[in-house]
């Protein structure tokens, strides 16, 4: 039989009066119910953040480039087949056969490291830099990574071709060696060393910690590698001309790499390749699990806060049996006394629902701020809380106002 908009009425006003006279106890489990959603919202806002950060770091790299690598950078090296351990080494080789054979290809940005024992020493007279990163590289390292100078220039093909001891600085480090001076024109100790420094890069921007970009020293890959001759295995970038040609690229860049690595015709690729939307689909598969894993440790709390106000409504039931043995008395339907307690649970979870949301995205704002994540608010999410609260509370409801519907009357007039 259905309510009328009367009964419907009557049944909400003696709900909040029932809450309001227990302000303590209901305050109480509208706080299961709030840290419920809180976390939902907050955790559903950082990891929104995480994942904007990423892709915000991901298209700074710009969305043509491909990156060559020995293994995928997602191995796991504990499962790697021997054919796959015996892979050779990405080096200036491969660099050089892309550039000459791929016509799609407008930039090649081989990229190679010294790690030293201790970390790097830059010196300017009596000042030192803060154990920089230290890069050989190809002029087209600036095109490929999206780069600009903040100062000077940038190496040029003059550089490395006649292994000139030249290098650029980044911004942080040139900041912090040469204080209030110009970096450019200047000589510096690298290691003990002796380099001029020609110019120094942009500062780069990042969502996470990009100490190596700015507190960087570049040199020509051929001066690296004249003074690290053991270090050959690189990191290889390339760039397409443009976006559209991505796939073209690729298909240039392995027919050069497959001849260049003298890879059997009946023999797998011994290389792999890699591009931003690579990255992303990583990422984000990556953010689903955790995405799972907030719904799971989420929905405990959720169940905390249902089991609560299961546990409230039940004492109300019981504190309230001469109160239901009057109503049913005087009239009252079943349907009178269910919808009165569905009401009471679902006002108790539906505003620990909303300040939950509330508190929620105040949680993901401040996280987001302090990690420098872009603010992520998703609608979907505070939907999908507030919903849900709704629904614990319905559900959480169901027995003890059945319950409290079935008592018969004259037994409840005599309860004290």
């Amino acid at each position: 039989m259905l309510l009328t908009p009367i009964e419907i009425k009557d049944a909400v006003a003696m709900a909040l009066s029932s809450l309001r006279a227990s302000k303590l106890r209901s305050g109480l489990t509208i706080l299961g119910v709030m840290i419920g959603v809180s976390s939902v919202i907050g955790l559903a806002s950082i990891i929104g953040g995480l994942d904007s950060a990423f892709n915000e770091e991901i298209d700074s790299m710009g969305s043509n480039t491909i990156a060559v690598t020995r293994l995928p950078f997602d191995t796991d090296y504990s499962e790697l087949s021997e054919e796959d351990r015996n892979r050779p080494p990405i080096t200036s080789g491969e660099a050089h056969a892309i550039q000459l054979s791929c016509p799609h290809v407008d930039g090649v940005s081989p990229q190679n490291y010294y790690f030293r024992s201790g970390g790097n020493e830059v010196k300017y007279k009596n000042r030192k830099g803060n154990q920089p990163s230290v890069m050989g590289t190809w002029p087209d390292y600036m095109s490929v990574n999206n780069m600009s100078m903040e100062s000077g220039r940038f190496l040029s093909e003059v550089d490395q071709q006649f292994r000139l001891m030249n290098c650029v600085l980044g911004y942080d480090l040139a900041q912090g060696v040469f204080e209030n001076e110009s970096a450019v024109g200047k000589e510096i100790r690298l290691n003990g060393v002796k380099f001029e420094v020609v110019g120094v890069l942009e500062k780069k921007e990042s969502n996470f910690d990009n100490d190596r970009v700015n507190s960087t020293v570049l040199m020509p890959l051929s001066t690296f590698e004249k003074l690290h001759p053991w270090e050959e295995a690189l990191y290889l970038v390339t760039k397409a001309d443009k976006y559209e040609n991505v796939e073209i690229a690729k298909e240039e860049i392995i027919s050069a790499l497959r001849i260049y690595r003298r890879v059997p015709f009946n023999k797998v690729n011994n290389f792999e390749l890699s591009t931003q939307d690579n990255l992303k689909d990583y990422v984000g598969n990556i953010t689903k699990y955790i995405y799972i894993a907030m719904i799971i440790i989420t929905s405990v709390g959720l169940m905390v806060g249902g089991i609560g106000v299961m546990n409230i409504m039940l004492v109300s039931v019981t504190e309230r049996t001469r109160e239901i043995g009057v109503r049913k008395a005087i009239g009252a339907k079943r349907s009178n006394i269910i919808l009165q307690f569905l009401t009471e649970a679902v006002t108790l979870s539906g505003a620990g629902g909303i300040i939950g949301v509330i508190f929620g995205v105040i949680l993901g704002m401040v996280v987001n701020s302090l990690l420098s994540f872009p603010m992520v608010i998703s609608v979907f999410w505070i939907l999908i809380g507030f919903i849900v609260s709704v629904s614990v509370g319905l559900v959480s409801g169901l027995y003890p106002a059945y319950k409290a519907a079935r008592l018969d009357p004259i037994m409840a007039l005599h309860y004290e």
